[in-house]
């Protein structure tokens, strides 16, 4: 009797068992199948299973896990924001002075346009061909003028830029290969511009960059190798710019240097000899900078000068080799460089202007013809502004006088001759003196 009755009450232990297990496993299938309907109300208990790929833990929907690169993203992460390109509000800068590879430009105090030197292809933009050995006035309201191999580029007062000359490249921007013996309008919004052999770059009021022309070593910077005959953009945030032969350079907001282009001789200052498509920061601390056919100067904050690129005419500076490969400083207390064809001119706080490089047709101007220094020469006072040219020379006073000296073949001293110039000579006064 007693075992019937033990194993009675063993059974019925043994059917509430089984009872209590059903209960829980459907309590829990109904909180899983709540937590899909989404009921914020139930708090689901801690997932201890792994990522296939990681091993870590999968973190709880609620759950703000460490960031680590394994780490699974949720579906609302989003994407960083890309930093913002400033928008900039930029005025003309005035170059009222510049000389090309044989034709030479100035801007008088009452905006008139004056041209001379070579005019095969229009570059003087007074209509004709014919060479002129003194200055003629080309048009007027100009703010800004730049002489480039052979042609010409200049900003009205308006921000017009307008342009003339060669144009085989592309390199005038009107969407031809045209050349033009007059001005043409290209753009508007323009502040400042800068042209090489055969290319083009400009800089927008909002500090946009823009380039066109010839292309072949990715002077233009917009990642390609072809000519481009119309503007495009390149890059933002640009308060200065400088050509060379066949190599551009910019200098950013933040005073960061951008260089693209040809490298064969070391003008980028990347360590480097390789061809850039596109634009590399080399150096930061830039207030301006100037380049030459294939060597470039560069100013830094502190007044400091710095070069590099090709140096065998000795116009970055004596023993440094025939190639510069990185910015190496030359002299402080400078406030402007300008780089020509293979010499170079700086302008020292005090209003000096010292020379050095090649002296072809008595570049320099320190009254000697064809002997080139490589250590800089003091050669005049009183500069307000100066552009080295191809083998010629040209500097404003601080009292509107222009100075020019140089190789003059095709009358681009402006003197009303061919004869080279060693020393620096007076060509006309009431030129307007630059701003930056």
């Amino acid at each position: 009797m007693k075992t019937r009755i033990l194993v009675l009450a063993l059974a019925v232990f043994t059917i509430l068992l089984t009872l209590s297990a059903c209960t829980q496993e459907s309590g829990q299938t109904s909180q899983t199948e709540r937590i899909a309907a989404g009921d914020n109300s139930v708090t689901p208990p801690p997932s201890t299973a792994t990522t296939p790929s990681s091993g870590a833990a999968t973190p709880t929907p609620d759950a703000t896990p460490d960031a680590t690169p394994n780490d699974t993203p949720t579906q609302t992460s989003t994407p960083p924001t890309p930093p913002s390109v400033p928008v900039l509000s930029l005025e003309i800068t005035s170059v009222t002075i510049s000389a090309g590879y044989s034709h030479s430009l100035a801007v008088k105090t009452d905006g008139s346009l004056w041209a001379w030197g070579a005019n095969t292809y229009g570059q003087l933009g007074d209509g004709t061909t014919t060479n002129r050995r003194a200055p003629v006035q080309i048009m007027d309201d100009v703010a800004s003028v730049f002489a480039g191999s052979n042609f010409t580029m200049a900003i009205k007062t308006d921000g017009t830029l307008w342009a003339w000359g060669l144009n085989d490249k592309g390199q005038l921007g009107d969407g031809t290969t045209e050349n033009r013996h007059n001005p043409v309008q290209i753009m508007d919004d323009i502040v400042s511009i800068s042209i090489g052999a055969s290319h083009s770059v400009a800089i927008k009021k909002d500090g946009t960059l823009w380039a066109w022309g010839f292309n072949y070593f990715g002077q233009l910077g917009d990642g390609t190798t072809g000519d481009r005959h119309n503007p495009v953009q390149i890059m933002g945030g640009i308060v200065s710019i400088s050509t060379g032969e066949m190599h551009s350079i910019a200098i950013k907001t933040d005073g960061t240097l951008w260089v693209w282009g040809l490298n064969e001789s070391a003008q980028l200052g990347d360590g480097t000899r390789e061809n850039r498509h596109s634009p590399i920061q080399i150096m930061d601390g830039v207030k301006s900078v100037s380049v030459g056919y294939n060597h470039t100067m560069a100013v830094r904050t502190d007044g400091t000068l710095w070069a590099w690129g090709l140096n065998t005419a000795s116009e970055i500076g004596n023993s440094l080799g025939s190639v510069v490969e990185i910015p190496v400083q030359i002299m402080d207390g400078v406030t402007t460089v300008s780089a020509g064809y293979a010499h170079t001119m700086a302008i020292k706080t005090d209003g000096t202007l010292w020379a050095w490089g090649s002296n072809y047709g008595g570049t320099l101007g320190y009254g000697q013809i064809g002997a080139g220094i490589g250590t800089p020469m003091q050669i005049i006072d009183e500069i307000a502004s100066v552009s080295a040219g191809y083998n010629n020379t040209l500097a404003v006073k601080t009292d509107g006088t222009l100075w020019a000296w140089g190789d003059n073949q095709h009358g681009q001293v402006g003197v009303g001759s061919t004869n080279a110039i060693s020393r620096p000579v007076q060509i006309m006064d009431g030129v307007m003196l630059p701003t930056t």
